[in-house]
């Protein structure tokens, strides 16, 4: 069974928003890192101590998950539910073709090791 690697940029308050629809759709695990960049909003001006200064690079939240292919469109529904305000800046998502899952302790393969 071919596997995918579903990768999401979305704005930081929304990933516990994504974490409980990803767990509630079965999603065991997935990592999640913090990130910096810029899209079509290409930053801001900010206000600090009096001084204005542009803030290129925004805050963002990098999930990548790994799921079965027969999942990939419910888990790519749910981020896009989830992580949606309507503003610009609400990220994107990414999704790749994954050939190899290895788990480590076990040396499960493929869905096994998700």
């Amino acid at each position: 069974m071919s596997l995918k690697l579903v990768t999401a940029v979305i704005k930081p308050h929304r990933l516990e928003e994504v974490r409980t629809a990803l767990t509630d759709l079965g999603v065991t695990g997935f990592t999640a890192w913090e990130v910096r960049g810029f899209g079509r909003q290409r930053g801001h001006q900010e206000l600090y101590r009096g001084s204005e200064y542009q803030v290129n690079f925004i805050p963002k939240m990098k999930i990548e998950v790994v799921v079965a292919a027969s999942a990939a469109d419910a888990v790519i529904a749910a981020i896009e539910k989830t992580a949606a305000t309507g503003t610009l800046g609400d990220g994107k998502i990414f999704v790749l073709d994954c050939p190899v899952a290895v788990r480590i302790r076990t040396g499960e393969r493929q869905e096994e090791a998700l």
